[in-house]
């Protein structure tokens, strides 16, 4: 398939960029995109969780009342499961909850994605973008210009460039990445996936070895 190349501005350069349907045109595989989201979001978690449980409550050992007589069940620790304060059944406990996916299988969701965001004419290509400095408010004129500054956008970078991140820093909807940092869940969900043209090229490297 092929897409205008725009410049930063939005302006039309007046050329065409092929991309590759090895890439953007395949048979997308849900699974695979599935998998790949599952553990990018498992792997955002830290596994610190942790609730006390009765051998670790602080408190008396001493038998709390009488083993007969008082019409109630008996009770032989103030840290059992059973009363406000005491030791819970089963509670959390720190874990890592990571799990590993194979390489070819993460190329075919992140493969799969981006024919999505072809299929929804979700994609745009640009000639370059760079910034003198950091300020926010270049990263909204650049938008602007790319009628994009009420969605999520996702831009592709060939290599980092501080002043293009941290201009987009603060605007919640936008996010900056380079090419080996790409993901499933951040192709997804995105609205709108900008790519530098230097982008395509090392993306097709990348996904296609």
């Amino acid at each position: 398939m092929e897409l205008a190349v725009l410049k930063q501005n939005g302006e039309d350069t007046g050329r065409k960029i092929s991309l590759s349907d090895d890439i953007f045109a395949i048979e997308p595989n849900d699974h695979a995109i599935y998998l790949d989201v599952k553990q990018y979001l498992a792997n955002q978690r830290q596994g610190t969780h942790k609730a006390k449980e009765r051998n670790e409550i602080a408190g008396s050992t001493k038998k709390i009342k009488k083993q007969k007589g008082t019409g109630g069940a008996r009770a032989g620790s103030i840290k059992s499961p059973l009363f406000k304060g005491g030791g819970r059944v089963f509670g959390p406990r720190p874990r890592d909850y990571s799990f590993k996916l194979n390489k070819k299988l993460k190329q075919l969701a992140r493969k799969s994605a981006l024919t999505y965001k072809a299929k929804e004419n979700s994609l745009t290509v640009l000639e370059n973008v760079s910034f003198e400095t950091s300020k926010t408010k270049n990263y909204i004129t650049f938008l602007n210009g790319l009628s994009l500054s009420d969605k999520k956008t996702l831009l592709v970078l060939p290599e980092n460039d501080k002043h293009v991140y941290l201009s987009s820093r603060n605007l919640p909807k936008a996010k900056v990445v380079t090419v080996d940092s790409i993901n499933t869940y951040e192709l997804l969900n995105a609205d709108n996936l900008v790519l530098c043209e230097g982008s395509v090229s090392k993306l097709e490297t990348l996904l296609l070895k």
